[in-house]
């Protein structure tokens, strides 16, 4: 029978006095293989059993340092922060891309439906209709107007229409109509109309108080100076509360909005506009310190309150 060998190593770690070993057994047919065995190739044999262990142990350290790693990346890149250089850069870059529309271009926009020419005619004498029967009519006066209502009811100067035999408007897409005057307010210089026809894309204006407007407020000017139009100029109130006496020496107008937008013959009875659109006077003189009649930089507006009130509206 076989002989079991005795244990090279004690299972045991504590130091203690050799313990007496037993006579050694007779060789047997095993021998052999006990000789070739050495405590080297044991040690050897028993840290290979410990490699698989190690190997996990540093995947995962690896896998911990390359989460710290990437951590620390994601923190670093939530605390960048963005100067106001780049900022500006980033707005001047999308801004050459895509520019603004102006202010101006976005106020007419809102009210350029509501714009009517208007113009304000007279029989011509007997004996030129019978050489020129075609033109039974010719023009006597030149302006604009504003449509506030659907109905057709337009906003515009009296001097515009006053005396006039017959006034004819054109609206914003072309469509011409004749109108009649439903009533006026010559203190302030207004009339209000009825066209007889309408287009079917009629767009009356936004109207806004005056209380809250100041100088220094930018408002635009549109209508047909010199019956070229619609025109758009660009300015800002110069003042309110301002008086103006036409050089004929009629009435004082009172309580007048003051403003630099171009306006010039043909302007009259055109809206005053805010830069969002909404229609704030009806414009009604310029200053003319020379008989040129050309504009010198002060222009008035009667103040939507008063045009409203002349057209039986409520008072805003």
């Amino acid at each position: 029978m076989p002989v079991r060998k005795s244990p090279l190593y004690s299972p045991s770690r504590r130091a203690g006095p050799p313990e007496p070993q037993p006579p050694a057994a007779a060789p047997v047919a095993a021998a052999p293989e006990a000789a070739t065995t050495t405590p080297g190739a044991v040690r050897r044999k028993g840290v290979g059993r410990h490699y698989p262990a190690m190997a996990w142990a540093g995947l995962g350290a690896v896998l911990a340092l390359a989460l710290m790693l990437a951590l620390g990346s994601t923190l670093q890149s939530r605390q960048r922060v963005v100067t106001q250089a780049q900022i500006d850069a980033a707005v001047r870059h999308s801004l050459e891309k895509d520019p603004l529309p102006s202010r101006a271009m976005k106020a007419y926009e809102k009210v350029a439906g509501s714009v009517v020419r208007v113009v304000g005619l007279m029989d011509e004498k007997d004996d030129a209709k019978e050489q020129r029967p075609d033109k039974m009519a010719m023009e006597r006066s030149l302006g604009t107007g504003v449509v506030i209502k659907d109905d057709g009811t337009i906003l515009t100067n009296l001097h515009v229409v006053w005396g006039a035999k017959v006034v004819r408007v054109t609206f914003a897409n072309g469509h011409e109509s004749e109108a009649r005057m439903l009533g006026a307010q010559p203190e302030n210089d207004l009339a209000v109309l009825k066209a007889l026809s309408l287009p079917d894309d009629l767009e009356p204006a936004t109207m806004r108080s005056t209380a809250d407007l100041a100088p220094g407020d930018e408002v635009i000017a549109v209508g047909h100076p010199f019956g070229i139009g619609p025109s758009v100029s660009a300015g800002v109130v110069s003042g309110l509360g301002r008086e103006f006496r036409s050089p004929e020496g009629q009435n004082a107008l009172t309580n007048l909005i003051q403003f630099d937008a171009a306006a010039n013959p043909g302007n009259s009875g055109g809206p005053l506009v805010t830069t969002d659109g909404f229609v704030v006077g009806i414009v009604t003189a310029i200053l003319n310190p020379n008989e040129q009649r050309t504009f010198v930089g002060i222009g008035f507006a009667v103040p939507i309150e008063n045009a409203a009130g002349a057209a039986g509206m409520a008072p805003f």
